[in-house]
Order: C-alpha cells, then sequence, then structure tokens
C-alpha cells in the first residue's frame, strides 16, 4: 500500500516538474516590458524604492485567487497611490498587449 502511494507521489511530483516550464513566464519579456514602461524607476525586484519591491507584491497576493486579475488591472490603468502619504498617478505599462501584460503578472507572482 505504501509503496503504491509512493509511486503515485514521485509520478505526481515528476509531472509537475515537466509541466511547470510549460506555464513558466518569459522572464526576459517582463523585464523588457519594466524597463521599457520606466517601472523600475519606483519599483525593483527586491529592494524598497518608492514603490514596493515585486517579491514583496508576490507575497502579498500569494494564494489569492483574484491576484491576477488585480494587478492586471493595476499595471494597466493608471491609478492614484500613496507614497510617503502623498497621491501620486501611478502609470500604466507600455503596451496593450493582454498576453505581455498577463505574462508581466505572472512572472511577478512567480517571485
Amino acid at each position: 500500500m505504501i509503496a503504491k502511494i509512493t509511486k503515485s507521489l514521485a509520478i505526481a511530483v515528476t509531472a509537475a516538474a515537466f509541466a511547470a516550464p510549460v506555464y513558466a513566464a518569459d522572464a526576459a519579456d517582463a523585464e523588457k516590458l519594466l524597463k521599457d514602461s520606466k517601472c523600475l524607476k519606483c519599483h525593483s525586484v527586491d529592494k524598497k524604492k518608492d514603490g514596493p519591491p515585486y517579491t514583496e507584491v508576490s507575497a502579498k497576493y500569494k494564494g489569492k485567487a483574484d491576484a491576477e486579475a488585480k494587478l492586471v488591472k493595476h499595471v494597466s490603468e493608471p491609478s492614484m497611490v500613496k507614497i510617503d502619504g502623498v497621491e501620486e498617478e501611478h502609470g500604466a505599462v507600455k503596451t496593450r498587449d493582454a498576453a505581455r501584460i498577463k505574462n508581466l503578472v505572472s512572472w511577478i507572482l512567480s517571485l
């Protein structure tokens, strides 16, 4: 019985390992979009600037069902954000390509 469970678990883990790259975000494209859109002026991957680091954003939304939808809206539509108590406009990424925006959000959530 235990051997059967162990074998099933090993098969599931192996399948997941091979499936993961199919859904992996294109990091190079995500980073290019961030650079082209000047997002890195206020954000970085892992260091606090005026905006939160992307690792912090990922942790904030981890496990939330609406994470992708909220982040897609946030990066693709200008909005107001508070920085040091002052409201400022948060720009949008410089593309309307839904696939690139979704890739960016997937990359952020993968951090």
